[in-house]
């Protein structure tokens, strides 16, 4: 069963060692979490639906309560203070394309908004209703969830938008296929949603981004049934696939997507690496994604999040570590890398040489598989820890971009020190880092991720947040990065979009949209606002 306020199953816990309390309080002072509102105190907040009954439309106020909002912080924010502001008036479980079919109709008759809904894993707003005089009706496919067809001559399978990470990597190796898309959020997330907001996941240095996964599909839209069909290639004009991935539900519902499939592989390994600067390790990232070194993964945390990361985790052997590293001379200035080598065994082998030898030209340690293998068994465990924090009273958030190399290492370095500069505008102290998480030949996502002693009054942490993600976002554009790597635009990157695109590139973005959706019904508010089309 799933949190209602918080991420992830109820029954699964990321307890914190007493060492790392006692790290987060020598940084925030004494903590003092406030209690949470009671489910059965927010339930009562659901006001009367306006929808009409339907029979695949669930208007109770619990259906409504946890589809209401996802996982930003302005979404934490109100789940757990109970102040939810805006509900869905019905959520709707259709089982197949011909239900999707008839719940749009329905919407369309009864003058509704409709609200895409895959996992509920977005981090920037994607599935929240506005404040309206309109009736919202959410459409989850939880239940659109199965394999279609797999061509094994091709290489392709094509699923239910709805299926989760894990449903669909199960059942395709129970066929020795797997997609090997894995975002943080795996657990939860869909394909469709993959799809929906440009996923990116933690290997698609070796299988892809999801635009190179998805190679066909369909999607429902206010218009009719856009069918996309798959080639392998084509020059045939425009590609309509592009303009359905990011459309982050603006266009239509996606109800089904042709994939790109691999072998699951013979072999694979993660491994460690420390370097005695960021530099050093930035400068050995870049080298392997230039060479093309045929990693399956490259992940380097700068020193704040080294340290941090290894104190969190509570293993044993930390400590032991951080005493010989720092006697070979890996002092406070270290960072980590955690690279993956996936394929046949020869080539885990070969490409555990070759990056292990640039990495030493670099000043690198390989440390070999201890740091690695206890990153790959906590990759989807650790999103569970921001439950835990909250509960101790402190805060956590990200901001992510993409920039070219030449503007990667004074971006790493701006994005955090804008977030603690706006913090302290406010008295507050924030922990800030970040990490190379992607890498491509020409740049680098820079991932950074911040916390923060939370204030007990709900608005009071609502600003502050809103002052250290704006600061956040108007330095990634000042040091030429794209508003979002991964995460997509939602409502919180709404506001930046427009100086990325350009008037002319907005004005085409909404033209698209409103050709799909010529009323305006489809996910109000998101990627833009709905005025800006005139509705």
């Amino acid at each position: 069963m799933k949190r209602w306020n918080g991420w992830g199953n109820i029954k699964t816990e990321y307890p914190v060692p007493d060492s790392a309390r006692a790290y987060l309080t020598s940084l925030f002072g004494t903590l003092d979490p406030q209690p949470d509102a009671v489910f059965e105190t927010v339930l009562k907040s659901v006001p009367a639906t306006h929808l009409h009954y339907h029979n695949l439309i669930d208007s109770s106020p619990e259906a409504r309560l946890t589809h209401a909002r996802g996982q930003s912080m302005p979404d934490w924010v109100a789940l757990r203070s109970g102040r939810i502001g805006a509900f869905p008036d019905g959520v709707a479980n259709p089982g197949n394309e011909e239900d999707v079919t008839d719940l749009m109709n329905y919407a369309q008759k009864v003058g509704a908004k409709v609200i895409p809904y895959g996992g509920g894993t977005s981090v920037v707003g994607h599935i929240n209703p506005s404040k309206s005089d309109m009736p919202v009706l959410t459409l989850s496919l939880e239940h659109m969830t199965r394999l279609l067809s797999l061509d094994e001559f091709g290489r392709t399978a094509t699923f239910e938008a709805g299926v989760t990470g894990p449903e669909l990597e199960k059942v395709l190796k129970e066929n020795g296929y797997t997609l090997g898309h894995y975002p943080q959020s795996h657990e939860y997330s869909t394909l469709g949603g993959w799809i929906a907001t440009r996923s990116s996941g933690q290997q698609s240095y070796k299988y892809g981004r999801i635009e190179q996964l998805f190679a066909g599909g369909r999607m429902q839209t206010p218009r009719g049934m856009l069918e996309i069909p798959h080639f392998p290639a084509s020059a045939a004009g425009p590609d309509v696939k592009e303009m359905v991935l990011g459309s982050e539900g603006r266009m239509g519902v996606i109800t089904q997507a042709k994939v790109r499939l691999c072998q699951v592989p013979e072999a694979e390994e993660f491994y460690g690496v420390f370097f005695p600067t960021w530099e050093q390790g930035t400068q050995a990232v870049r080298k392997v994604a230039q060479d093309e070194v045929p990693v399956s993964m490259l992940r380097l945390s700068n020193p704040q999040e080294t340290e941090t990361t290894l104190i969190l985790s509570g293993k044993s052997w930390v400590g032991a570590a951080d005493k010989g590293l720092r006697l070979i001379g890996y002092g406070r200035m270290r960072c980590l890398l955690v690279f993956g080598a996936t394929g046949s065994a020869g080539h885990v082998r070969n490409v555990r040489a070759q990056t292990s030898s640039i990495c030493r030209r670099q000043g690198g340690l390989f440390v070999g598989t201890v740091v690695g293998h206890t990153w790959e068994k906590s990759r989807f465990y650790s999103p569970y820890l921001r439950n835990t924090l909250w509960d101790l009273g402190v805060a956590i958030d990200t901001a992510e971009t993409a920039l070219p190399w030449s503007k990667v290492m004074a971006a790493s370095e701006a994005i955090p020190a804008a977030i603690i500069e706006a913090a302290g505008n406010f008295g507050a102290k924030v922990l800030a880092f970040a990490h190379l998480s992607h890498v491509y030949r020409d740049g680098a996502s820079v991932y950074t991720t911040f916390l923060f002693r939370r204030p007990a009054d709900p608005d009071e942490l609502l600003a502050l947040w809103q002052a250290m993600k704006k600061a956040a976002s108007l330095t990634i554009q000042k040091q030429g990065g794209t508003i979002t790597h991964q995460h997509g635009v939602g409502i919180d990157h709404a506001p930046y979009l427009p100086a990325e695109k350009g008037s002319l590139g907005m004005d085409a973005i909404r033209a698209v949209c409103k050709s799909f959706d010529p009323d305006g019904m489809m996910n109000p508010g998101k990627l833009f606002l709905s005025e800006d089309l005139g509705f």
